[in-house]
């Protein structure tokens, strides 16, 4: 049977001039391996015109920006779908602003996608969105004010569609970029994806992770099967076995992938299938198998709001990661992503 993948989006929302740029599902790939994580998104456009965008939280400083492996997520929906599903640089308007606003420390041109890194507090990166065409929606100030508190680092990647078609991108091209981030605690940015929305709309996604051992996830996923009789299970485990070397022989042969080991991985996928209102966390990540996911970097807190445990989480992974966790807790912000416009002349 032939399987192919449908579009991958950016973690964020995207808004065009005009209200017509959609996004398709999002699909985000997150390796980790020798104290590295290698982070992989596509960005995709579904109309629209003129220049769009989005504002990422970071775990930390990339030490390269480079255009993903077209392959690489279309590989992995197919290694991890059952062969019976078949399924076929903005310019800134306004002058500079008496406030200071974020520093940008890194840039990068990839196809129609022209992407900075920024370091700032919350209000210094609202501010430079401002300043830079970004709409930001009004829950973002909060946001964007909890993750600068666990990780001051965001990449605003702004999309030309009107460049993207001069290079003859069609809609529903992506652009994957290939993120290469040092840290020692992976995590992955979720509540972002249910930014500007209402608490009741729905939020998929699928997540990837690539480690060298079975990971340890705070929040736990939940069994696929067990996720069938909730209406919103939030976070679901659909993939969880060791990696084949087919698999990471076609990673590592991609383009940017020659970072994949060839044996030894460990391939997780779990699907984000909840509402806006209920995404209140990100995932955090313990590479090892035997740590503690960061209940910080997960986006919990302990003043009786989000708790390290969803509802209907398989009591074993709940378990494991409570045991792990111990009384050594930790008070955190949230996450953040935040939707980009350039209004049109």
């Amino acid at each position: 049977m032939a399987l192919s993948a449908g579009p991958a989006a950016a973690c964020g929302g995207l808004i065009g001039p005009n209200g017509a740029v959609n996004l398709s599902r999002t699909t985000t790939f997150a390796g980790y391996a020798n104290g590295v994580e290698h982070y992989v998104t596509s960005f995709t456009f579904q109309g629209g015109s003129g220049a769009f965008g989005s504002i990422t939280p970071l775990p930390g400083v990339p030490d390269k920006i480079q255009r993903g492996g077209d392959w690489t997520l279309q590989r992995l929906v197919q290694e991890t779908t059952p062969v019976r599903r078949e399924s076929f640089a903005a310019d800134s308007r306004t002058a500079a602003a008496a406030l200071s606003s974020a520093e940008v420390v890194m840039e990068a041109k990839v196809d129609a996608l022209d992407i900075k890194i920024l370091k700032g507090t919350g209000s210094e990166v609202g501010r430079w969105a401002k300043q830079h065409g970004f709409r930001l929606p009004p829950d973002a100030p909060e946001v964007l004010d909890f993750y600068a508190q666990r990780s001051a680092i965001f990449m605003a990647a702004a999309f030309d569609a009107d460049t993207a078609s001069v290079k003859g991108q069609n809609i529903g091209d992506g652009t994957p970029i290939h993120l290469t981030i040092p840290t020692d605690r992976p995590w992955v940015p979720l509540r972002i994806l249910g930014l500007g929305k209402s608490p009741t709309e729905r939020v998929d996604a699928d997540v990837y992770l690539l480690t060298e051992r079975r990971p340890v996830t705070l929040p736990a996923a939940i069994s696929a099967e067990r996720a069938d009789r909730l209406a919103a299970p939030g976070l679901v485990r659909e993939y969880d076995e060791r990696a084949s070397g087919q698999l990471l022989r076609d990673l590592h042969d991609d383009k940017s992938g020659d970072w994949v080991p060839l044996e030894g991985m460990w391939l997780t996928k779990i699907r984000v299938d909840s509402t806006a209102g209920a995404l209140k966390y990100d995932l955090a990540i313990d590479a090892s198998g035997a740590g503690a996911p960061s209940v910080q970097d997960a986006g919990f807190t302990l003043n009786g709001l989000p708790t390290p445990t969803l509802p209907g989480s398989d009591s074993a992974d709940v378990r494991r990661a409570l045991t792990i966790l111990g009384a050594g807790l930790l008070a955190v912000g949230a996450l953040a992503v935040v939707a980009r416009s350039r209004s049109t002349a």
